[in-house]
This record gives structure tokens, C-alpha cells and sequence, in this order.
């Protein structure tokens, strides 16, 4: 798509890109990322800084046909007054020329994203299993209670059969609300407590807790953990004797060692630039390179990375090449 003066750049809003996109569709992009062989170990460094209110957040990443970048403002204190925690665009650009392409709804990409990035771990580390390929999760259970929380559940249900899904959150009308979302959608849902989390195949936390809710006494010697919730090193959603008992994947290495709080507070940098405990990265996990052992967790921590959405962001557009053309800036001015 080209960008010309005369008509302005595409403004993709969250519901189009839902019409373009389906969660099915972005793990599939993901995956595809993935195999082609994207070098996550050398994706740009996602860019913070300091606001009264919280922080920005610019997320630049680079394709062979495409550079974007997320511009992201993150608010913790916005969860108290009934708003949403982040709010973010995507600008799209061409490769070569840096022409603008487009602009993205980017808070609906990242509780699209980030999901379909998860699913794509819990399918590799059940495919992993040492006593054979898991292909369905019989019990999900999921601490939080937000959006990323019942896109995870949706996400991963798209992806692989669920039995039941167990929610545990704080704040029982969150809870109740995300459970009545899971049931419209057709999944078996109700609230839960620990007593789901210990029973559970699959545990995913999607919480905003800056301290750990889930220890290695909390799950099932052989679960799938995915902790995606925390964001950066000072904040961690899982204690240190999970971190290092489990069969451990990142996204990439490089990026978990610099920003994964999970991580930094189980072991110290030494510790892990050591090699005392393997790390896998997600291209090793789609690869099938990745070994479980019996009787272990398995954990997956992310804490999300610039190629995601790039590759999510070139499967929309791709998608809607052929379509209704997207409404252009000059109406939003």
C-alpha cells in the first residue's frame, strides 16, 4: 500500500483489524515468523520512559519488507479508575523508502498478539511432553481476570481443544465478568481458586502483580506454565523455585536476560550468563529442539517483543489487500 498525500495513510481500528485477523490466524502468523527463521536473538531493544502516570513504550522492529514500530503508554494506576492499563498505535512503514503504510489500533494487536504468542509455546511444550505429544489441555486454569486474560483463554482454545477453564482473579465482579465472556464464546468456564491451579495441565498468570502468584508447590509436577503479566526486571508474577525447577523458554534469550523479572529474581546474571540453567528461545521450540524432562514444569515467560507485532501487523495487511480500503488519517483530523 502506497502512501500518497492526496489520500493519506490507512487508520486500521480495532475492529477491523478483528475482521481482518482471527486469533487462529495470528498464531498462525507467529508460528510462520517463526520457521522462516526471524532472528529474535537480534530484535531492536524495546525503548522506555518515565511519565507522571507511568512510562512510554516504543517497540521498533524491522522485516524484510516492512519496519514499524509500537508507540505505547503503559498507566498501572488506570486499573483503579476503571481504564484500561495500556494504550498504544502501530506505525507501519516501507523498508526501503520509510514511506508511512499505515497506522493500527496497537492495544487491540497487543491483546491479539500477545496471546497467539503464548498459545504457540504451550502447543510446542505440550508437543514436548516426554511421555508423548499433548494435543488437547483437559483443564486451563488462568490467574487474572483482564483482557489479556480472556484473550489468552480464547486464544489457546482456538488453537487446541480445552476441557474446562478455571479463572482466579482478585476482584470477584472481574472475574465474573471474564468467565460470562469464556461461556458466550462457548467454552466451559467458572470462577476458580489454588485448588484449580494445582489440578490444572495448563496454568497461564495474565496478572498486573508486581509479586509473585504462583510457586513451584502451586502446580502439577508436570504442568505447562506461561507467565506473560509482569514487565521488567523489579516485577515478577512466578517465585524463584518454579523459575528453577521447570524446563525453561523464552521468547529469545537477549531479551529475557535483560528485561524478564521472573527470571532475574531467581537466578543472578552470572548465574544465568553461566549456564546454569538451560534456556530454549521460542525458533528452538517450533523447531521440536526442545527436550522435556519427566516429571518437571514446563515455563514459559514472555515479556513481548517488536517482531511479534510486525508479524502480526504484515499478516493484516496482507489480508486486506484485496478489501474495503481502510478509512484514511484525513478522517480523524
Amino acid at each position: 500500500m502506497t502512501a500518497t498525500p492526496a489520500t493519506g495513510i490507512p487508520v486500521v481500528s480495532a475492529a477491523q483489524i478483528d475482521a481482518a485477523l482471527s486469533r487462529r490466524d495470528a498464531v498462525e502468523a507467529i508460528t510462520a515468523a517463526l520457521r522462516a527463521g526471524w532472528d529474535v536473538e537480534n530484535d531492536h531493544d524495546r525503548l522506555f520512559a518515565p511519565l507522571t502516570g507511568g512510562e512510554f513504550l516504543l517497540m521498533p522492529a524491522e522485516s524484510a519488507t516492512s519496519a514499524g514500530i509500537k508507540v505505547a503508554t503503559i498507566a498501572p494506576g488506570n486499573t483503579t479508575r476503571g481504564l484500561p492499563k495500556i494504550h498504544a498505535w502501530y506505525l507501519l512503514f516501507d523498508r526501503e523508502t520509510l514511506e508511512p503504510r499505515a497506522v493500527l489500533d496497537g492495544a487491540r494487536l497487543t491483546t491479539l498478539r500477545t496471546p497467539a504468542v503464548t498459545t504457540v509455546a504451550i502447543a510446542g511444550l505440550l508437543a514436548a511432553h516426554p511421555e508423548g505429544p499433548g494435543t488437547s489441555i483437559p483443564r486451563l486454569a488462568v490467574a487474572g481476570s483482564g483482557p489479556q486474560a480472556v484473550e489468552h483463554a480464547l486464544t489457546i482454545a482456538g488453537r487446541l481443544p480445552v476441557g474446562r477453564v478455571s479463572i482466579i482473579g482478585r476482584t470477584p465482579d472481574r472475574v465474573e465478568s471474564a468467565v460470562a465472556q469464556l461461556r458466550a464464546a462457548g467454552l466451559a468456564a467458572d470462577p476458580g481458586s489454588r485448588d484449580d491451579l494445582a489440578a490444572a495441565d495448563v496454568v497461564v498468570t495474565a496478572t498486573s502483580s508486581p509479586t509473585p502468584v504462583l510457586d513451584l508447590d502451586d502446580v502439577r509436577a508436570d504442568a505447562v506454565v506461561a507467565a506473560v503479566g509482569s514487565h521488567g526486571r523489579d516485577h515478577r508474577e512466578l517465585g524463584a523455585r518454579l523459575v528453577r525447577a521447570s524446563d525453561l523458554v523464552v521468547e529469545a534469550r537477549a531479551s529475557a536476560l535483560r528485561e524478564n523479572g521472573n527470571l532475574a529474581a531467581a537466578r543472578t546474571d552470572e548465574e544465568w550468563a553461566g549456564g546454569t540453567q538451560p534456556i530454549a528461545n521460542l525458533v528452538e521450540l517450533v523447531r521440536g529442539e526442545v527436550v522435556r524432562r519427566p516429571g518437571a514444569p514446563a515455563l514459559y515467560t514472555g515479556v513481548g517483543m517488536a517482531w511479534e507485532d510486525l508479524a502480526v501487523v504484515e499478516r493484516i495487511m496482507e489480508s486486506t489487500r484485496n478489501d474495503e480500503p481502510f478509512a484514511s488519517e484525513e478522517a480523524y483530523t
